[in-house]
């Protein structure tokens, strides 16, 4: 028997219109700081939405809010329709990039297996073993992960490593995805690699991905919505509308200017924070 994969949404289907994520009005404080405040987003089955900004302003802990972790200071949040930490295997997470020894033994596979049912003890129920094997078979397939999944996971490249994690997060089917910093530490043609295999899963499988990015540019193309973070403050909507010399001069109260290279990626100058950490982040590099 093969366990199904989620079901494709074509452009214009109901489940596409239904919102799994909505802010309004929230903001965040964290030691006596407002991170962000006036956060107002709605993020739709199958929409890629990237949570962008210098370092600092909270951009991860956006994830944590949505993961129930931190609370909002104000304004409100909803996962799935529920209070943020109430959607369990709904929203597939994955965390900021590990480093997997090289010496480490344990299978690809069983990294993936641990997101399906990791958390469990004792025995496996009679019928469920079979039914798992193939279900991690079926998301490592779909990650493009069958040629160096039965490999140590220590001995798979970067790139590899986090195909397998993507995986993991996706084994228990979740309608929602919250991705920290997926593309750092890779190299550029893996970062162009992971970030395509997010987007396809994202609009092909009906999957609401939230990713949290420094380098808007490998995933500029796959992306329906932004959040920018600086300031205290917030912008939200689509790249063309966020990712403005217009939009981040007010955001940031000083002049900004959004230059786009001939290849066409976009670089931010004039931010007020050295180059050294975060011209680049925007940058071409």
């Amino acid at each position: 028997m093969t366990i199904p994969l989620q079901q494709t949404v074509p452009p214009g289907a109901g489940q596409e219109t239904a919102r799994v994520l909505e802010l309004r009005g929230a903001a965040v404080r964290v030691g006596g700081r407002t991170l962000w405040s006036g956060v107002d987003l709605q993020v739709r089955a199958g929409e890629f939405v990237a949570v962008l900004g210098p370092n600092g302003v909270g951009k991860s802990t956006m994830v944590k809010v949505l993961l129930g972790v931190l609370p909002t200071a104000a304004g409100e949040v909803r996962v799935l329709g529920e209070r943020p930490g109430q959607a369990g295997a709904r929203v597939g997470y994955l965390p900021q990039r590990r480093s997997f020894d090289p010496g480490l033994g344990i299978r690809g596979l069983d990294v993936v297996r641990l997101g399906l049912d990791g958390d469990r003890w004792g025995i496996p129920l009679p019928g469920r073993g079979r039914q798992a094997r193939e279900r991690v078979a079926e998301v490592v397939e779909l990650v493009g992960a069958s040629a160096y999944a039965h490999r140590p996971i220590g001995q798979c490249s970067g790139g590899e490593q986090q195909r397998l994690l993507i995986a993991q997060a996706l084994v228990r089917r979740p309608e929602v995805l919250l991705l920290d910093e997926p593309l750092d530490s890779l190299d550029l043609p893996n970062q162009s690699a992971v970030a395509a295999l997010i987007g396809r899963i994202c609009h092909e499988q009906g999957v609401a991905v939230v990713m949290v990015a420094h380098d808007v540019n490998p995933i500029l193309h796959h992306l329906d919505r932004v959040v920018y973070l600086a300031e205290g403050g917030a912008a939200c909507g689509t790249p063309a509308e966020v990712i403005t010399s217009e939009t981040l001069t007010r955001l940031y109260g000083t002049p900004v200017e959004v230059l786009r290279t001939r290849d066409g990626r976009l670089v931010v100058v004039g931010q007020p924070e050295a180059p050294s950490t975060h011209g680049g982040h925007h940058a071409a590099g």
